[in-house]
């Protein structure tokens, strides 16, 4: 059986060298599993392999989309799999590196297709959680799906809203759709084609959040505002205070810790000190999340 080595791990741990060394190890590609260096146009702030480092390692899932192109974990898994297929005809092994959850799972695990939503209650939702703000959402989603609260990422609205809106459709949390929550006999990963192999690569939480912090310092040195004013402009998002912005509405490319922070400096509501600290601080809160999901996983290493 060929194998596909999954390197996981929080966000600033090293995963990347880890996913580099073993590509050279077995002369194999590489393909990422983050939802956000899919976008050609955001190296710096999603800590995307360099050219350097990708230099004789071909790699696959970077920097191959549009800032606007809308791209789903489950298309994300369709396409993997696909790409695998190819690949395996070449290559015993194949690593596949990244620390966005939903990606790694929907490839290994596979993923239930999601009710559709009835507009009255996508716009019920949307409606209360305009009067409400983002601290309604938090509480429902907590309230009715205690499992995707511990892994979701608590300041994006959009994913919360969804949550909402699937739970109040069928009555059953959201993280019940998926398919390695229900651990039924029919999951993909008793039918892949392929054998898979966990590598957790860890450091003590102390030494985690220090990289994380000198990580942040590093992009921002490296032209991260620059990088993200370009992408505002490409977006069409004003940077202009005197222009109404609903952080709500910001495109899931952007929608991610780094930009949505420095959007608030651009227009005059933070200092660059603290845009640059609440950065460090929900990377950290990322990377606690990313460990609660991983560490409550049944991996066979």
């Amino acid at each position: 059986m060929p194998r596909l080595i999954v390197i996981i791990g929080a966000t600033g741990v090293g995963k990347t060298a880890r996913a580099i060394e073993l590509a050279k190890q077995h002369c194999c590609p590489v393909i990422s599993a983050d939802s956000r260096q899919i976008y050609r146009d955001l190296p710096i702030g999603t800590a995307a392999p360099t050219a350097e480092e990708q230099a004789g390692i071909p790699h696959y899932f970077v920097g191959c989309k549009e800032l606007h192109e809308v791209y789903s974990a489950g298309q994300y898994a369709r396409d993997c799999h696909v790409l695998l297929q190819e690949l395996f005809a070449t290559y015993e092994t194949v690593v596949m590196v990244g620390g966005s959850m939903m990606y790694v799972d929907a490839v290994c695990n596979g993923i239930d297709e999601i009710p559709e939503v009835p507009n009255h209650i996508r716009e019920q939702v949307r409606k209360t959680y305009q009067e409400e703000g983002i601290g309604w959402l938090q509480q429902e989603v907590q309230r009715l799906d205690p499992a995707y609260w511990a892994i979701v990422d608590r300041n994006n609205p959009q994913r919360l809203m969804h949550c909402v809106e699937v739970s109040r459709t069928t009555g059953q949390p959201y993280s019940s759709f998926r398919k390695r929550e229900q651990q039924n006999e029919d999951c993909p990963i008793h039918q892949l084609p392929f054998d898979i192999q966990y590598h957790m690569v860890e450091r003590p939480r102390e030494e985690l959040y220090e990289r994380i912090n000198l990580r942040v310092e590093r992009m921002i040195e490296q032209g991260l505002l620059e990088e993200a004013k370009r992408a505002f402009e490409k977006l069409n998002i004003p940077i202009d205070p005197a222009i109404d912005l609903d952080y709500s509405t910001l495109p899931n490319s952007i929608n991610t810790v780094g930009y949505k922070e420095l959007l608030h400096y651009f227009r005059g509501e933070w200092s660059l000190q603290r845009a640059i600290e609440m950065i460090q601080q929900n990377s950290r809160h990322y990377a606690k999340r990313q460990l609660t999901w991983w560490r409550r996983k049944d991996f066979n290493n």
